[in-house]
């Protein structure tokens, strides 16, 4: 398959206090965590937009060339400097996603072609767990040159009309497409607060983060 997985890991912050790429879930950080799922995927894995280095992860950082715009800042690094065509991006805060589930998805942007392949779970799309074309490079530029920086509008002006493949992940789910080991909400659950991590800690001793 002609992809490569990004974590996203450039924002500041502010909720958590302290950068949460660095935050440990379960012994190992939270970076650590996500580039660990793109390993287990078998893509090349890189990061974009880390602010200071995270002991115990070697993946190559690249810079965002947009500081401070938000993560479509991290979503224009990984598309201009992706290598392949399709770009799987994860927010650096999402240490519940379970591997099935995006093995699943990269298969199903494959297959369908689509400019965006974006997850909805419970009426709201999920922009930070996404695959994406390379080509949408040009129209997320042209969003960041705007001023545009929300995720979800900034796809929706760089894709053709139809262009982007929603999918509600309870429907999918539902019909065992992939295994869960836990309830979705938790899967999609972001690590912003300190109060966030110990959930996340608590849920990964019920059942193995993978």
């Amino acid at each position: 398959m002609d992809a490569e997985g990004w974590v996203l890991a450039g924002g500041r912050s502010l909720r958590m206090g302290r950068d949460k790429a660095r935050i440990e879930l379960a012994g190992r950080s939270l970076l650590g965590r996500m580039l660990e799922k793109l390993e287990a995927l078998g893509v090349r894995a890189r990061v974009a937009g880390l602010r200071d280095p995270v002991d115990g992860v070697t993946a190559e950082v690249i810079p965002d060339a947009h500081r401070d715009c938000g993560p479509l800042s991290g979503m224009e690094t990984a598309l201009s400097r992706s290598e392949a065509e399709l770009v799987l991006v994860l927010g650096v805060d999402l240490p519940l996603l379970e591997t099935e589930f995006l093995v699943w998805m990269l298969r199903r942007a494959e297959m369908t072609g689509a400019m965006a392949t974006m997850p909805v779970l419970l009426g709201k799309p999920q922009p930070l767990c996404a695959v994406y074309r390379r080509e949408l490079i040009h129209g997320v530029r042209a969003a960041l040159e705007a001023g545009d920086y929300k995720m979800t509008a900034a796809v929706k002006r760089a894709s053709p009309e139809g262009g982007i493949d929603r999918f509600a992940v309870e429907r999918v789910a539902a019909t065992g497409a992939w295994r869960s080991l836990r309830p979705l909400h938790w899967q999609f659950m972001n690590c912003n607060t300190p109060n966030e991590v110990a959930v996340a800690e608590a849920v990964a001793k019920q059942s193995p983060i993978l």
